[in-house]
């Protein structure tokens, strides 16, 4: 027969294993409270060797020492940028998944693309702003092309025979180059690529005989002698490249384009979790060491508040908007 009666030791030891077994489901709640407690993906939309790409090393390997975890990048290119930009925005809001947004997937692609799969503000959330920098006409060492006028007369002379190479439909390359084109009356083809790194080896090998680049990814092969600069697309010129001079002074007046390169978040991402990115991102951009390879890159840091940042976005947003208008661009 049951023994019913009241047994404070037998009480004692259910409450215990209770306690036990509560404490035990709890852990992994708590364990998930913990951000972060996995590596990080950062999304590259772009090819490797980008500017993107190259600020995403240099940036994850700090951002993954400062948080104590793994930052891993994950390249993602096409359509520029807005297949890697759309990955990204179907990616779970927990903290675990970053992206290199840039002029073109945040600012141009919207007004470029009639079918987007992201909106570039209600899909995500603005970390940080990393830098500006400019693009810069480069050509083959070999090309016969040794200023801006001999191409400007080169496409004259024979209307829709010149091609140029871009990171992609929508970058601040391609947007460079369109922008040439209006100002000084130019016919020439477009050849976009999946990013920098393939667009600017295939102007190494003369396959194509110009584009416009990030002063990031034309820098090292400019000072190598592999191709030649003729001028940069910013309205002064640029620390690292000082014997290039700007297109306006090469002969293009009004021209003027600077790209940028950001951090974006899956919107939802908690408040606390994308404070905490910005605030170390932020730190790292103010690394001695840091500052350095920017300068030499040719970029100059960001470090806008988020709100800053988002309101910068949407005036960028406004005036690619109508660029791309006057241009008559759309990419189906």
């Amino acid at each position: 027969m049951r023994d019913t009666r009241f047994n404070p030791r037998r009480r004692a030891g259910m409450a215990a294993v209770t306690a036990i077994t509560i404490a035990h489901l709890a852990a992994p709640a708590v364990a998930q409270d913990k951000w972060p407690s996995k590596p990080i993906t950062y999304i590259v939309p772009f090819a490797p060797g980008g500017t993107t790409d190259v600020l995403a090393r240099l940036i994850g390997q700090k951002l993954g020492e400062a948080l104590g975890t793994t930052v891993v990048i994950d390249n993602r290119p096409g359509a520029g940028g807005s297949v890697g930009s759309e990955i990204a925005s179907r990616a779970a809001p927990d903290g675990y998944t970053i992206l290199g947004g840039t002029i073109s997937s945040h600012a141009i692609n919207v007004s470029l693309y009639p079918k987007l799969g992201y909106d570039p503000v209600k899909s995500f959330e603005p970390v940080i702003l990393l830098g500006t920098n400019g693009t810069v006409l480069i050509v083959g060492d070999k090309s016969p092309f040794r200023s801006v006028k001999d191409i400007i007369e080169a496409a004259r002379a024979k209307p829709g025979s010149l091609t140029y190479a871009s990171a992609g439909n929508g970058t601040s390359q391609h947007l460079s180059a369109e922008l040439l084109k209006s100002i000084a009356k130019l016919d020439m083809a477009h050849v976009p690529y999946k990013g920098s790194g393939p667009a600017i080896q295939d102007v190494i090998g003369n396959q194509v005989p110009m584009m416009f680049d990030t002063t990031v990814v034309a820098a090292p092969h400019i000072a190598s002698g592999r191709v030649r600069a003729l001028a940069v697309s910013t309205g002064k010129r640029v620390p690292s490249l000082p014997d290039v001079p700007t297109m306006q002074e090469a002969g293009v007046p009004g021209f003027n384009v600077v790209s940028w390169q950001a951090i974006f978040a899956p919107a939802g991402t908690p408040a606390p979790i994308v404070k905490r990115l910005h605030e170390e991102i932020d730190r790292i951009l103010r690394q001695p060491d840091v500052k350095e390879r920017f300068a030499t890159l040719g970029i100059d840091p960001g470090g806008m508040s988020s709100s800053e940042f988002a309101d910068f976005q949407q005036t960028e947003i406004a005036k690619w908007a109508k660029v791309v208008k006057e241009a008559k661009l759309k990419i189906d």
